[in-house]
């Protein structure tokens, strides 16, 4: 009986495990630029004394889905997306360097160029600075490129250039704050194959229709383990029964 209660307490634990993270993915269908994270379950032997025929089911969390995300169109200047695989440099909070593919630029205090959630982006040599302009482009190359204020539009200066990165994904590892980052604080190089497109923005990669089925699932698996528990509770508490009755 606790054998039972057992296995159902930690297959349900699993699925709270595994409810989080595709909640967590089912949360994220608007953030720009957003990587679902994947898992699975797996058989994993339970060790000890006794016969070797239990199984646990554990949730096994095994990376992202780099998969490209829909591109919309917003027409807006700062905005900008990455053409097939690649990544944009960024400053994280803790003044590492880490990789989005969130491209939904602003100017921020200090005429820094920053993204949505308020990371610096990172150009040649440090965070790229936005001089008063009366108008900004941003190039396929990452270039970025001012009208001078008082100048004509034929006149462009080019400010900076923004970091562009392709590093092997298998080595990517999300942290918390949903920014990528290479093992040991490595730092990635500079890519110029990777290619941008401006006045657009990539969506979540999330597919909410299999996300929602998933949630579905694991509700009713969770419902199920639950049940299992109270069933052994009710068949201790009958054999408790019998035993006093003889």
């Amino acid at each position: 009986m606790d054998e039972m209660i057992y296995l159902a307490m930690t297959g349900a634990k699993q699925t709270e495990y595994a409810q989080a993270i595709n909640s967590n993915n089912l949360a994220n269908i608007s953030t720009t630029g957003f990587r679902a994270d994947l898992h699975s379950f797996s058989s994993a032997p339970i060790e000890g004394p006794g016969v070797d025929s239990r199984i646990n089911a554990v949730v096994e969390s095994y990376g992202t889905d780099f998969s490209q995300g829909a591109v919309a169109s917003t027409g807006r200047d700062l905005d900008i997306a990455i053409q097939g695989p690649g990544f944009i440099a960024i400053q994280a909070a803790d003044g590492t360097e880490a990789y989005t593919r969130a491209g939904d630029l602003r100017i921020g205090s200090g005429g820094l160029l920053e993204t949505g959630s308020g990371r610096l982006v990172i150009g040649n040599a440090g965070p790229v600075a936005i001089p008063p302009n009366s108008s900004l482009l941003i190039g396929s190359d990452g270039t970025v490129s001012v009208q001078p204020i008082g100048q004509g539009p034929e006149t462009l200066a080019t400010v900076d250039r923004i970091k562009l990165v392709d590093p092997d994904t298998r080595l990517l590892a999300k942290g918390g704050d949903g920014l990528f980052r290479l093992p040991d604080d490595e730092i990635a190089d500079a890519n110029a194959s990777v290619r941008l497109t401006s006045g657009v923005l990539e969506q979540s990669n999330v597919n909410i229709a299999k996300t929602l089925v998933n949630m579905i699932e694991l509700s009713r698996q969770y419902e199920m383990q639950v049940n299992v528990i109270k069933t052994s509770k009710e068949n201790a508490d009958a054999a408790a029964h019998l035993m006093r009755v003889s």
